[in-house]
Parts: structure tokens; C-alpha cells; sequence
């Protein structure tokens, strides 16, 4: 689903750039269930934490397709999706 999030409805890559963004989403999802504290959604350190691991990913990652305009959309689109579908550690609309 980030990949998702990353690549629908922009921007248009090239084979390359799509496969870089599915290492980058795979990489950040793993480390996005590493941050899922405890009732992680009550706690503002842990939201902002969480962010900054969405925002310093995909800044290293991504290819120079995304403008800074559709780079902070993907960053909070990822960040909604991930407040929604987790909420807990072990807990997702997934499982």
C-alpha cells in the first residue's frame, strides 16, 4: 500500500525509479512497525517520531521525480494511512 501511496496518480518513472520506490517503501515499512509504541497515537513523541522516520526515508530514497510540493504530500499521505491501518504494534486492518 505505501507503494501505492508513493507512485499513484504521480509521479510517471521510469523501470528504475519504480523498483528504487518499492526497495524505499519495503525499507520504511519495516522501520515504521519498529517505531508502533504502545498506544502510539495518544503519544505526541512517538507520532513525531514516527513522521521524521517517514520525512528522512523517503528524503534518502526517493528519486528526483518528486517535487517538494508532492514530496510533503506523499510524506503525510503515508503518515495518514499509517495512523488508520495501525493501530497498534501488532495490531493492523491487515491481519
Amino acid at each position: 500500500m505505501i507503494f501505492d501511496i508513493l507512485t499513484r496518480p504521480a509521479p510517471e518513472l521510469s523501470t528504475a525509479e519504480r523498483n528504487e520506490v518499492k526497495r524505499v517503501a519495503k525499507e520504511l515499512l519495516a522501520s515504521l512497525k519498529a517505531l508502533l509504541v504502545l498506544n502510539w497515537r495518544q503519544k505526541a513523541a512517538a507520532r513525531s517520531s514516527l513522521k521524521l522516520a517517514i520525512e528522512d526515508s523517503l528524503d534518502s530514497g526517493l528519486p528526483r521525480a518528486y517535487s517538494p510540493q508532492l514530496f510533503g504530500e506523499k510524506c503525510s499521505a503515508i503518515f495518514e494511512h499509517v495512523y488508520e491501518n495501525y493501530p497498534e504494534r501488532e495490531i493492523t486492518v491487515y491481519a
